[in-house]
Order: C-alpha cells, then structure tokens, then sequence
C-alpha cells in the first residue's frame, strides 16, 4: 500500500480516536438515561474534569505514547514504558500537562514499571484487572504489524498490553480490535472485516502449537456475542457500556456496525453512557480508518487542542 495512503489512514486513525475520546471527557460516568435527555452532540468542555473544549485524556495520552515510541524507536517495550512513565508523572502528551482520570490497573502497572519492574510483567493479571486500559491504546501497533504474521502479531499484542493490563481477557481483547482494524486499513469493508476477524481469531486460537494459546482459547467465551452472534443484531439494552473490556469491544462493534459516518459512530459510542470517553475512542479511531480522515467534522478538528504538535508526531511515523 502506498505510503501516503498509509500515512493518511494513520491520520485519521489517531486524530478519531482522540477527538472521540475528547468528546466523552465532559460527561464520563454519566448514565445512559441523562444522556437520553441530554445528549451530546458537540464538542464540549468544563464539565467532569473542568477542562477545554478538545482535551483528550489518559486514553489519547496513551495512545500517543504508543505512537511516539514506535516512531522513534520501533518496537522498544523499555522506551514504551519510559514514556507511560514520563506520562503519570510529568504530563508527557497530555493536553493540560498532568494525567487525569487513570484508572486503577494502569496506575499500579506503571508505578511497577516506574519502580523497575520488567515491561512485560508490569501490568496486573488478576479477574479483576480486566479494565479496557490497554484496549484504549493499542490502535497505533495495527499500522505498525500490518505485514506481520498472526503469530508475531499476537506476540507483540500480548507484550504491549501486558505492559498494563496482562490478563488474558484484556490481550484478547486487543488482538480481536488489533486484527479487525489491520483489516480496514487494508481496505475491508466494515461487515466483511468483522466476520473474517471473528473466523480468524477462533481458527488461529485453535491451531496453536504445544498448547501456546490455551489460556486465551479460554476466554473466547466472554466474546461468544462478538464471535458467535451477530453483534449488530443486538438491541441497545443488551450493550453495556462500563469499562469492563468485554462491554468496550462489545459496545465498539456494536456501534460500528449500526453507523454509517464517523460523526455518528463516535456520538452513538459517547451517548452510551459510563465510560463514554474510552468507547468513543475505542470506536473513533477504525471509524476514522473507514469513513476517511475527510468525514471527521472540521469544526471538531480544529477544536483538538494541539493539533499541529499531533500531526507532527504521526508524520514521524514511517511505513
């Protein structure tokens, strides 16, 4: 695939995601039932965190983490941990110069990876350290793996998340939305690239050699109504939109699949409710590979808050 083109999906890959994300800052934790009949339908601000209008939070932060160290260094887990480090304790690519809002698993992961603890065992692996924090982040290492086999793929998936999240509900978790958007940065439509991930990711699993995916084999089954069911069938009140990991891949396929403009998928994701900042990042990011970096309203573009400094660093990235 050309460069540019490449160059482009990236773009709009992480300029969706953040704006999706800073769509939800304003009202996270709100409940579906306000957001019913008070819906969000711009881009706001002071609200929950008293912030401007376009201010991404932890789940940008981390994002961008991600892509900086691939852009400058490839694949390096010691300097992408530096930089989670440098992020909850000087503000590294934060919109106001401080993290906010990080979640529980994230900050113990990175005080570890801050106290020395090695990258891949830094992020806690317990049933209760299934957040969607390493979801949130992941998308960067889609472009990056694009040529890669599925086995360096899943290798590279499972020690990037586990540098925060090393359960391995949430690493499945990661390689599904991994594997879905390598999908549609090549070009995939939406439904195709959903059933053909979904054959993959089961098929893959199964094939694994001395037994290397069991564990995950294991957890497919809290993804049976991504895998086994139509995801787009569902009906509102059956999506939950928490931060569990389950809920957030869920409720991005679910929105995805039941939108037709980037502008729609990210205001369904947020006016879900609850954990509205990260299912709009989650969902903005391949909505914005799809509809193209051309579908993502201007005005919403120009409100990101330092968005020159943003483009700069995507324009590092090389492919």
């Amino acid at each position: 695939m050309d460069s540019k083109l490449l160059n482009k999906k990236l773009k709009a890959a992480v300029i969706g995601h953040l704006i999706g994300d800073a769509l939800g800052v304003p009202v996270e934790f709100k409940s579906r039932k306000y957001l019913k009949e008070n819906p969000v339908k711009s881009m706001q601000g002071f609200a929950q965190y008293n912030l401007p209008p376009g201010s991404w939070s932890d789940d940008g932060s981390l994002t961008l983490c991600l892509l900086e160290s691939l852009a400058v260094k490839g694949y390096d887990l010691n300097d992408l941990a530096d930089r989670f480090v440098s992020w909850l304790y000087e503000g590294h690519l934060t919109p106001t110069g401080e993290a906010f809002g990080v979640g529980r698993t994230t900050e113990t992961a990175v005080s570890r990876l801050k106290s020395g603890v090695l990258p891949f065992e830094a992020g806690p692996n317990g049933e209760r350290d299934n957040g969607n924090g390493s979801l949130m982040r992941i998308l960067p290492l889609a472009f990056y793996l694009l040529e890669n086999d599925p086995e360096d793929r899943f290798k590279a998936v499972e020690e990037v998340s586990s540098l925060t999240h090393g359960h391995p509900r949430a690493v499945l978790a990661c390689y599904i939305y991994t594997d879905f958007s390598i999908r549609l940065i090549k070009g995939e439509n939406i439904e195709d690239a959903y059933l053909e991930c979904c054959s993959h990711v089961e098929d893959f699993l199964a094939a694994g050699r001395y037994g290397r995916y069991g564990k995950y084999k294991e957890e497919l089954k809290y993804y049976r109504r991504i895998i086994k069911e139509d995801t787009a069938e569902l009906n509102e009140g059956q999506i939950n939109s928490t931060a569990y990991v389950v809920d957030t891949l869920e409720a991005f396929f679910w929105v995805l699949l039941n939108s037709s403009s980037y502008r729609e998928a990210v205001l369904m994701a947020v006016n879900l409710g609850l954990d509205t900042d990260t299912t709009a990042a989650v969902t903005g990011g391949p909505a914005a590979i799809y509809y193209g970096f051309e579908d993502i309203p201007k005005k919403w573009i120009d409100q990101l808050r330092h968005k020159k400094e943003i483009i700069a660093l995507i324009d590092k990235f090389s492919f």
